[in-house]
């Protein structure tokens, strides 16, 4: 019983390292493995326990990794700030709606939004045209809802959609929008995490040892973020099949399951 208990200890501490390293290297992505990563490796069984947690660990990471991002001058604050802001509205209701939606269901179409999301990684992501300012905080605001209301739903911080979000509505350039992409995300995070603990689901003792891992993560990813700037794309298409293998395996499984 020891061992087991030290086995899964250690794999929520690898695992956290994992999405922690991704969100300090390029702002999004590994979050979305934190649920999977819960399920499948180590071993919550229940899907809306796996979404808390997953919400509270990616918001601590997150914040945690804002912070050399802040000190590298990184973060356009008031722009971070409005699209967080309005978020959190979209967060609180999203985040309603999963609790009540069946687990599985839950499952099947976050294993979907997976394919999209690692379809979008692949991309390139285009140079985008500044917004004038009258409209840049309407669009934070419009975009930051649905990024919001997506990231509370299944329980992610959403850093794959807020980094070009902020891009397209905010006019941030990549290595800007990284760094402010990190307030937003664990302001979603902490939202939806504290909707599902009003709940009772989030496994805390989970959630501290991945939140350790992630804390590592963070720093070491933040440490080569700029000695991999120049490979950020191909770390996200790296990144895009890891996350496209996972979620048809998730596929498989739950369908499995019906």
């Amino acid at each position: 019983m020891l061992a087991l208990d030290a086995t899964h200890q250690l794999l929520a501490i690898l695992c956290g390292s994992l999405v922690g390293a991704s969100l300090a290297l390029i702002g999004g992505g590994g979050s979305i493995l934190a649920l999977p990563l819960l399920l499948y490796v180590v071993g919550l069984r229940d899907p809306h326990l796996a979404i808390g947690t997953s919400a509270l660990v990616v918001s601590i990471n997150a914040f945690a990794n804002l912070i050399p991002h802040a000190r590298a001058g990184h973060v356009r604050w008031r722009e971070a700030a409005a699209f967080a802001l309005a978020g959190v509205l979209g967060a609180l209701a999203g985040s309603s709606l999963g609790k009540w939606l069946d687990g599985q269901r839950l499952l099947m179409l976050f294993a979907a939004l997976m394919l999209v999301v690692a379809a979008l990684m692949w991309r390139r992501r285009p140079v985008v045209a500044l917004p004038p300012p009258a409209r840049r905080f309407s669009r934070l605001g419009s975009v930051g809802a649905l990024t919001g209301g997506l990231a509370g739903f299944f329980g992610i911080g959403g850093g794959f959609l807020v980094v070009p979000g902020l891009m397209f509505a905010g006019g941030l350039d990549i290595v800007e929008a990284i760094g402010s992409a990190l307030l937003a995300v664990g302001a979603f995070g902490a939202t939806t995490a504290i909707n599902y603990a009003a709940s009772g689901l989030i496994d805390w003792r989970i959630a501290v040892e991945f939140i350790g891992g992630g804390l590592v993560g963070g720093w070491l990813g933040a440490m080569g973020a700029h000695r991999l700037a120049r490979r950020r794309g191909v770390l996200n298409r790296l990144l895009a099949v890891v996350i496209a293998t996972v979620a048809l395996l998730m596929l498989w499984r739950e369908v499995g399951r019906l």
